[in-house]
């Protein structure tokens, strides 16, 4: 298997406006609000140019915070056309993370690196309708989604599971729901949750993509019910923040074309881990196969995906892996990459 550089595109200079990088740059806060015990509103603007315009995003998209010695992604909650801050939403984890740096560092005029914003979670673009599924602080990229449909004129059927007095964004989604074309479904419990999914998937009109963001149990139901009410794995989308626990793998090994360097990956030990071990440089994040920081071009051989981000198409296509979790297919004892 042969994987060619992912990063040979940055060099090339697209940008015509400073407003429109990606990369890291100081970001003020201007705003920090709760919105429940344990999830704080914090929003940023560019310390070079407050009040100037920001990169526009596609809705869905995050930004990655560096808080600490943490370096967080964060879904964005704003529609992304024109913006001139950032917004994100941190639930408080109380893991010692980066979200518990956020809560007990940032105050108004604190200054961080953020980059992006990036798309992992964008809408498809021909779709006629959208079903839109939110579980706790998975409100977050589901509000963007829902602003800018309201935005274009579209419509959308919106379900939003929290538990009572948890929940981040509720004033603004009923807001959104006042509108013509838009529904909201609250569920404040497991089998409510349960019978709001399995009617929405059931009376969607043709054409609608359906996006799910929240904890694993929750997509779990999510994409069972789709798969029972027949709906195509090509028109059902979800975003996680954590990923389950994964098996420790088979060993394999893989060359490392530029160099005929040959690099063992023992079981347990991810082909991220082991290139990184050798000084070969990989952009990374979460490490667990769910925001999509690690992908690499693959140009032969076979993959076993283990991912949470490619699609069922871009797995079986096969010129791509996330080699944070994915390995070489038991038929693959042997990748040839060239990260």
């Amino acid at each position: 298997m042969t994987v060619t550089d992912p990063r040979a595109a940055e060099s090339s200079s697209t940008h015509l406006h400073p407003g429109y990088s990606t990369g890291p740059r100081a970001m003020r806060v201007v705003e920090l609000r709760p919105l429940t015990e344990t999830i704080t509103h914090f929003r940023f603007v560019p310390l070079d140019a407050p009040g100037s315009m920001l990169t526009p995003f596609q809705p869905g998209s995050h930004v990655i915070v560096s808080a600490g010695e943490h370096r967080n992604a964060y879904s964005l909650v704003d529609d992304g056309l024109f913006p001139t801050s950032y917004g994100i939403s941190v639930l408080r984890r109380g893991a010692g993370g980066g979200s518990d740096w956020l809560h007990d560092t940032v105050t108004v005029g604190t200054v961080l690196e953020i980059e992006g914003p990036r798309s992992m979670f964008a809408p498809i673009a021909n779709q006629h309708h959208a079903l839109l599924v939110a579980g706790g602080i998975g409100i977050t990229p589901i509000l963007s989604h829902a602003r800018a449909i309201v935005r274009d004129g579209g419509t959308a059927d919106i379900v939003y599971s929290y538990r009572p007095g948890h929940a981040a964004h509720l004033d603004e989604v009923r807001a959104l729901s006042a509108r013509d074309g838009i529904t909201l479904h609250e569920a404040t419990s497991v089998d409510e949750t349960v019978a709001a999914l399995r009617a929405r998937f059931a009376l969607q009109p043709l054409g609608t993509h359906a996006y799910a963001c929240g904890p694993g149990p929750l997509l779990d139901s999510y994409a069972e019910l789709a798969a029972a009410a027949g709906w195509p794995g090509a028109r059902v989308h979800s975003e996680r923040f954590t990923a389950p626990e994964q098996d420790p793998g088979e060993p394999f090994s893989v060359r490392i074309a530029a160099t005929g360097e040959t690099i063992d990956v023992p079981a347990g030990v991810s082909l991220l881990q082991r290139l990184l071990d050798n000084g070969i440089a990989v952009p990374n994040l979460c490490r667990q196969g769910v925001c999509g920081e690690c992908r690499i071009p693959v140009s032969s051989g076979e993959v076993l995906h283990r991912d949470f981000v490619l699609s069922d198409e871009e797995k079986a296509a096969g010129d791509s892996m996330l080699c944070c979790v994915s390995r070489a297919h038991e038929a693959t004892t042997e990748l040839e990459v060239n990260p």
